[in-house]
């Protein structure tokens, strides 16, 4: 997956129901752009009027050619073949838009479209927190590596993605990563986005401090009353995070319970990690009340961020072992364990990456 030499270039685009970013990328560097264009959503002439205009203006500032078209879009959607459906946050779409098509028609190159979830794990799978974390282990002398990761993004929703071996895992209805789904440890009637998501801070934090839940401040102010930086409800503000890590944590611990690997953190939420990462690890770490008590995971898993679990991580239990009759000695690391950090690349840069690599595979 080393793309820094690769001469093609591939124009990119992050799609969210407020701003259209457009970029394009060579050599794993971006080359052109940003360009930020309002999404409007609500009227699907102007919003693919914007699109076709975004990337006119991007391949206007190139050197060359572009190779490619290949760019996150919120779903549902049949990816592989181009079809945006019905999107709670993008209404035009509603009723399915041919949009890879229509935009092949334009341009005349290939057009890639998958979910961000999915492009954001790719990215950091490339160039982020996995290669970081391999090169760190190297570097501590340890045979440990990865090749495997889940990517989580919280913000407006909660997103996620699945990259095996160097391979990015869509699944056979562009389903795989459907993090949103899992259910909710703390409120087990309803999904694992109603307490990982922008609302479910704000709400833990109203309900917390007895607030009407449009009183209630953004994640944000929220982290920075935790953190006692600005004036409120700090109690409020700590319980947010910790209910928002708990589900997080379960979610992680279900995924990795099937995709063995590390796993990293991303979206606008990502930034107030120092406040749910504590809950997020205690709870993939936690023990299943009856049934003999056995671990949430076979694993146990680390904070990548703080830096004595880091280096826990890092030593392991390092062994070495002599095959019999040959006195040749083998080193093996027997401590099952994984790592969840925030993102290396910031989560738009990773999507944006993720989205170039894909295309140059596909290619």
């Amino acid at each position: 997956m080393d793309f820094s030499s690769d001469p093609r270039i591939v124009m990119t685009l992050d799609a969210g129901g407020t701003n259209l970013t457009f970029s394009a990328i060579r050599g794993r560097h971006v080359l052109a752009g940003p360009v930020a264009l309002p999404t409007e959503a609500e009227d699907l002439d102007r919003c693919l009027a914007g699109i076709v205009a975004g990337f006119h203006m991007i391949r206007n500032l190139l050197p060359e050619p572009p190779a490619a078209i290949s760019f996150a879009f919120p779903g549902p959607a049949d990816y592989p073949a181009g079809i945006v459906m019905n999107v709670g946050n993008l209404p035009a779409f509603r009723g399915g838009v041919p949009l890879g098509p229509i935009l092949e028609h334009e341009f005349g190159i290939p057009v890639f479209l998958n979910n961000d979830g999915d492009l954001f794990a790719y990215g950091e799978a490339i160039a982020g927190l996995l290669p970081e974390v391999n090169g760190l282990l190297e570097r501590a002398g340890s045979p440990k590596r990865f090749h495997n990761l889940v990517g989580f993004t919280l913000g407006t929703g909660f997103g996620g993605g699945i990259v095996r071996d160097g391979d990015l895992f869509l699944g056979d209805n562009s389903n795989a990563g459907e993090v949103w789904l899992l259910r909710n440890v703390v409120d087990p009637d309803s999904n694992a986005e109603e307490g990982a998501s922008i609302r479910a801070v704000r709400r833990v934090y109203a309900q917390t401090a007895g607030l009407p839940f449009e009183e209630a401040p953004e994640p944000r102010r929220i982290f920075e009353i935790g953190i006692g930086r600005r004036e409120g409800d700090q109690a409020a503000a700590l319980e947010a995070f910790r209910q928002l890590g708990r589900v997080v944590g379960d979610a992680l611990a279900q995924a990795l319970t099937l995709v063995d690997g590390l796993a990293v953190i991303g979206g606008g939420i990502a930034g107030a990690h120092s406040l749910f990462f504590p809950a997020l690890v205690e709870q993939a770490n936690s023990r299943f009340p009856g049934g003999g008590g056995h671990r949430r995971l076979v694993q146990q898993v680390f904070n990548l961020e703080e830096p004595a679990q880091l280096h826990a991580f890092l030593a392991g239990q390092r062994r070495e072992v002599v095959v019999p009759g040959s006195g040749r000695r083998i080193a093996y690391d027997p401590m099952p364990r994984t790592g969840v950090g925030v993102s290396r690349l910031g989560t738009s840069e990773a999507v944006a990456l993720g989205a170039y690599a894909f295309a140059l595979r596909r290619l």
